[in-house]
């Protein structure tokens, strides 16, 4: 019973805690602080399936619910699904991210994402934020097969999933956790808005200014994204005093590191950019496709009984079915 105890302690507590004494400026209480390690692994696979049990429960209470309501096409029935799980997590992320942000001074001074690097002392909140994180991502490989995605779907999820577990395993093991945690802030933020602009646009398709918005908000997240990126590994850690490689003490602050994180950094803020822009172009097409029908012609001005008939039997000068030679006007003629 003791061996079962201690074994699921594993799972569900946070692992690698130390104690530092306290300091002058804080005689009152001690901090706990943790680091990671290999049996992170089994706190994160507690937690993903924690996230399997939460994704099922707003699948069933809240989604299924309103699918039945609005009598979606499968198509639609789907993307809301999507829509509806991710709104959900970015907006409990974004929050939870916030509050890290604030209570950590991070907002007060920028400096903190490089200074004093490497990180690889964590709070109890930095360190659970991680763990979920990475529990929620891994989560979604077997949501593929209990959502039933198409064939064709899964290639795309697959990418989307591996470039979020890539860049958060990436600042979690590299100790880069402070400027992680900003990135992903300011990317759950407008993501968030995407897909919460997504279902009010399922429930009224002529709503678009939500669309409108984040366009504009997701070229600036990129911007910042990039302009927070080069400011804390290209010049911040750049002129650090410590560059040597260290695995005991976590310190990754070499050149070939840095030039990595930035690479990727980079790389995948223009794989975005060009998913962004042929998203873009791809409803510029529809709406282009959906006006041309309802636009008129000039018309065209003929002389004499021509341009008389030509008017009662056409559009603008246009015959159209309705008109003269039409079968319904000849039967009333006949009669």
């Amino acid at each position: 019973m003791w061996i079962t105890a201690k074994a699921s302690i594993i799972f569900v507590t946070l692992q690698y805690n130390v104690t530092l004494p306290a300091t002058e400026e804080q005689a009152t209480e001690s901090a706990f602080l943790y680091y990671y390690g290999i049996k992170d692994l089994a706190t994160v696979f507690f937690y993903m399936l924690v996230a399997i049990i939460i994704h099922a429960i707003i699948q069933e209470y809240v989604l299924d619910k309103i699918n039945r309501r609005m009598h979606f096409s499968k198509t639609k029935h789907s993307k809301f699904n999507e829509s509806g799980q991710l709104s959900a997590f970015y907006l409990f992320s974004c929050v939870w991210g916030t509050f890290i942000l604030i209570s950590e001074n991070y907002i007060s001074d920028p400096t903190i994402l490089w200074r004093a690097y490497p990180h690889n002392l964590m709070t109890f909140q930095m360190k659970f934020f991680y763990i979920s994180q990475l529990a929620y991502w891994f989560h979604a490989f077997p949501e593929l097969y209990f959502q039933k995605t198409k064939k064709e779907d899964i290639p795309r999820q697959l990418v989307y999933i591996g470039l979020y577990l890539f860049h958060i395993a990436g600042a979690y093991l590299l100790n880069l956790n402070h400027l992680g945690l900003v990135l992903l802030v300011l990317h759950y933020f407008v993501e968030f808005l995407f897909h919460i602009s997504r279902l009010f646009y399922f429930s009224d398709e002529k709503y678009q200014k939500g669309f409108s918005l984040w366009a504009v908000l997701f070229v600036l997240g990129r911007l910042l994204t990039l302009i927070l990126s080069v400011l804390t590994v290209g010049f911040g850690l750049a002129r650090a005093e410590n560059q040597k490689l260290d695995f005991s003490t976590g310190n990754f602050n070499v050149l070939a590191v840095r030039i990595a994180v930035l690479a990727s950094i980079c790389i995948t803020q223009a794989f975005m950019m060009w998913k962004f822009i042929n998203f873009q172009l791809r409803r510029w097409r529809e709406h282009s496709a959906f006006q041309a029908p309802t636009v008129k012609k000039k018309p065209t001005v003929t002389k004499g009984r021509s341009s008389r008939k030509g008017t009662e039997n056409g559009v603008n000068g246009t015959v159209t079915s309705n008109g003269a030679d039409s079968p319904r006007n000849r039967k009333e003629k006949s009669s």
